[in-house]
């Protein structure tokens, strides 16, 4: 390889790697040292690669001492009172001298390619290191490629994401090849220096990046997420407000006939999404996140425990609960209150005095 031949290598190699052209320059400097030290034994020796012609040689050097160093390498040491035009030179000063073997590019290609793959790879590896770090908790769009029996695999581009099976969201159907919508839960640095990217897609976390991106209100601050709360696959609840009393928070979320969130809901494999507002008044709070019951009563029974009784009648009752109570635990989470949902009737059997709690 002549040296243009090798100037265009070095950028499409700094391309397709994103690593810098002046690191892959090192890299090539580092090997063709190694080399030279291994074919002939000699350890003060850089090696200098030309950034505009490719053209490249291995120089020896000496440093100018005024005693030699035992713990350093005395071959790359030379006593000031030993050079014959000693005054021409100073403490400090380096002497060079190029080497360069005849035959020295046939000589250092094997141990040249050697330690510079090696480089480029940990160079690589650092790159989508820290191309990546700062994804954690980010959505990111990319192409199912392979699947085993624990995980799917996603294209990410420079590296692969790993998407649990246990992290889809129930009953979706995903298929080879197509585009997929992840949230990163997690990036660490694996056994060979490159990052492990743990992916999901039934994390709570997920629907917050869906809600930024479909609605502009959030990312701008005119609507303010509270809070949200899931169960993968059934349903969400998610409570917002607004600072701006004119701007009707939930009906930003929801959209002109329901398309904004009917279209995180699509992506969500149908999975429902109840929108409420959130209220500093927790009483008022919780009657917004047990919808869609009506007419419910709250009481707060302990506020340092954050404990409340919701009282219901009829379909009310039951809507309240939910479907194997996932309504109340849903706003219960979304609250961070525990609620009890009991009948009026209840109340009365169990004694309870809710009128204290009126106040409350």
């Amino acid at each position: 390889m002549n040296g243009a031949e090798l100037i265009k290598a070095v950028k499409q190699l700094a391309q397709d790697k994103g690593i810098t052209e002046d690191e892959i320059f090192e890299y090539i400097e580092a090997g063709l040292s190694a080399a030279y030290k291994k074919n002939y034994g000699k350890g003060n020796v850089k090696s200098i690669v030309d950034r505009k012609t490719g053209d490249y040689k291995v120089v020896a050097y000496k440093v100018v001492v005024d005693e030699i160093n035992m713990d350093e390498d005395e071959d790359a040491q030379v006593l000031l009172e030993e050079l014959d035009d000693s005054e021409n030179y100073k403490v400090g000063d380096v002497i060079e001298e190029e080497v360069t073997p005849k035959d020295f590019g046939r000589v250092a290609t094997s141990t040249c390619k050697q330690v510079f793959i090696q480089k480029v790879r940990e160079a690589e590896r650092e790159s989508i290191m820290n191309e990546f770090e700062g994804k954690e908790g980010e959505l990111l769009i990319g192409t199912l490629s392979r699947e085993d029996k624990q995980n799917y695999y996603v294209d990410l581009g420079r590296a692969h994401g790993i998407l649990p099976k246990t992290e889809i969201i129930p009953g979706e159907n995903l298929v080879m090849g197509s585009p997929i919508k992840v949230y990163v839960t997690k990036i660490q640095l694996g056994q060979k220096g490159g990052p492990i990217i743990l992916l999901s897609r039934s994390h709570y976390g997920f629907v917050k990046r869906l809600l930024e991106n479909e609605i502009p209100e959030l990312n701008e601050g005119i609507v303010i997420l509270y809070s949200i709360a899931r169960e993968a696959g059934s349903r969400s609840k998610i409570a917002v407000y607004s600072e701006n009393e004119k701007v009707d928070a939930v009906g930003a979320c929801i959209g002109e006939k329901g398309v904004r969130i009917n279209s995180i809901s699509n992506e969500l494999n149908g999975e429902k999404i109840d929108v409420v507002e959130y209220n500093k008044d927790l009483k008022e709070f919780i009657k917004n996140a047990l919808s869609p019951a009506k007419e419910v009563e709250v009481y707060i029974l302990d506020p340092k425990e954050n404990k409340a009784l919701a009282v219901a009648d009829g379909d009310n009752l039951s809507l309240a609960i939910g479907k194997k109570g996932q309504n109340v635990k849903l706003a219960s989470r979304l609250t961070k209150c525990k609620i009890d949902v009991k009948t009026h009737s209840q109340v009365q059997e169990e004694g309870i005095n809710i009128y204290k709690y009126y106040e409350a």
